[in-house]
């Protein structure tokens, strides 16, 4: 850890230690900032920031521990190294309970001092990362669609799932977590973390899709140096940095056999070793899963363990798609509307009566992930205060793939269609026909392109007569 910039700041009425513990962290390169007593180290600290203080215990006036209380009372206050030179194990105490990260004995060891310094420097970037993280998930939870580190929703499904996640959050059991694309899995999965005893443990997510099957296994458990060819060093696997905490296997249904059964093995014995190690390590992590695929139908056709999928499934939980919630389209659109305005520094807006009628009746194939992309593209595109019906219905032609049609018929037919619904159900058609045509005709493929699963595909087909 570099000293550079670290500012430290000493408080004895001796000013002997004041000389002698700035010459030693001035040579280390910290700056260092002195003070005799309470009042003027607290003068200091009301005028820059400092990093680590190290606080006599015998000060004039407000003695060392009853300034420790106080200031431990305080929001973001810096680590506190306590010293004295009238040590008992009873002051050691007080000052520990009291919050000191340390308690050194004058005279004071060099080398013991340093080390303790850089101790409580890194607990503070530990508590300052710690901060980070947990204002990043709660602005990740809000641009999400979570308001408090609930989902947004009034519709049933949204209830429905907001009590299985209460239910299921507590216990230690592991989830599966179904849905199309663009629904908010991970972010009912960070739900589920948030909700359990181990929400301030580390929440760690590995996308299978995303890693080449190859080297899947190495992110997942971890390698040793040699392991193979460009394993220069040691390294960490995601079960390893989720030790007590939770796991997420996102995309699992993409998971490649291999992989598959050395997975099943550390979910039945809670244990595993690194690439290129016999060493076994212990594990404690909680795990969720989730997949937008038909985990049986992948099993029928032998791309899916079935005995790794009853493991996964101990409680399942589907994430409905947003064209079967109820009224929460509407309701999301203005969330990620104030969202934007105030990210980009316009003016707050909102929708007309017909317009909410619009978003709540598009049948929306790419979910919540496309609602929030299309408010986004909204608020840059229109300056108009309340946004009507036809400021968002361009942007749903272009959202799935029609505006740019040439065919001067499919042009006709969307200016003769009268109602609202006649309009959507034209954009429909028109989309699942373009995309089962580019699959050449494989519904399955198709339904994975528009982000839904093939059964409810078929029934699309055939209601829009394209069966």
């Amino acid at each position: 850890m570099s000293p550079t910039n670290r500012h430290i700041l000493i408080v004895d009425d001796e000013p002997n230690i004041r000389k002698l513990l700035s010459g030693v962290l001035e040579d280390e390169g910290y700056e260092v900032i002195t003070a005799a007593e309470g009042a003027e180290a607290r003068a200091v600290m009301a005028g820059r920031a400092i990093d680590l203080i190290l606080l006599d215990v015998q000060l004039p006036g407000e003695d060392g521990l009853a300034l420790l209380r106080r200031w431990k009372k305080e929001n973001d206050t810096p680590p506190v190294v306590m010293m004295s030179g009238h040590a008992t194990i009873d002051i050691a105490v007080q000052a520990t309970r009291a919050g000191a990260v340390d308690f050194i004995e004058k005279p004071i060891s060099v080398e013991r001092l340093l080390v303790s310094i850089a101790n409580g420097l890194r607990l503070r970037d530990l508590n300052r990362e710690n901060v980070t993280l947990r204002e990043t998930m709660r602005e990740t939870m809000r641009e999400a669609g979570m308001i408090g580190g609930e989902i947004i929703g009034t519709s049933d499904g949204i209830a429905r799932l907001r009590e299985e996640i209460a239910r299921t959050a507590p216990s230690q059991a592991r989830v599966l977590i179904t849905g199309d694309n663009g629904t908010g899995k991970e972010l009912v999965a960070r739900a589920l973390h948030t909700g359990s005893e181990r929400c301030d443990r580390p929440f760690i997510k590995v996308n299978c899709a995303a890693i080449p099957s190859e080297l899947l296994e190495s992110e997942l458990f971890g390698h040793e140096r040699g392991a193979f060819t460009g394993a220069v060093a040691a390294r960490r696997g995601k079960f390893e940095l989720a030790q007590k905490g939770t796991l997420l296997l996102d995309e699992i249904g993409d998971m490649n056999p291999t992989t598959q059964a050395k997975l099943l093995r550390v979910l039945e014995e809670q244990e595993m070793e690194r690439v290129g190690s016999e060493r076994t390590i212990r594990l404690d992590v909680r795990i969720f899963a989730s997949t937008n695929q038909n985990l049986e139908e992948r099993i029928v056709a032998g791309d899916f363990r079935q005995d790794l999928y009853h493991r996964l499934k101990v409680v399942p939980i589907h994430v409905p798609p947003l064209r079967d919630r109820q009224g929460d389209a509407a309701l999301l659109a203005q969330h990620y509307l104030d969202h934007f305005c105030s990210a980009m520094g316009r003016p707050g807006r909102g929708f007309s009566e017909d317009a909410r009628q619009a978003l709540d009746a598009y049948s929306w194939p790419g979910n919540v992930r496309e609602l929030r992309n299309l408010m986004e593209r909204l608020v840059i595109m229109s300056d108009e205060p309340e946004i009507g019906r036809m400021d968002i219905m361009p942007l749903l032609i272009g959202g799935t793939g029609i505006a740019g049609s040439d065919s001067i018929a499919d042009n006709s037919r969307l200016v003769m269609a009268e109602t609202l619904a006649d309009k959507l159900t034209f954009f429909e058609k028109q989309t699942i026909s373009q995309v089962v045509d580019q699959c050449e005709g494989n519904v399955a493929a198709a339904a994975r392109k528009l982000g839904l699963d093939r059964a409810n595909l078929h029934r699309k087909l055939k209601r829009l007569g394209l069966d």
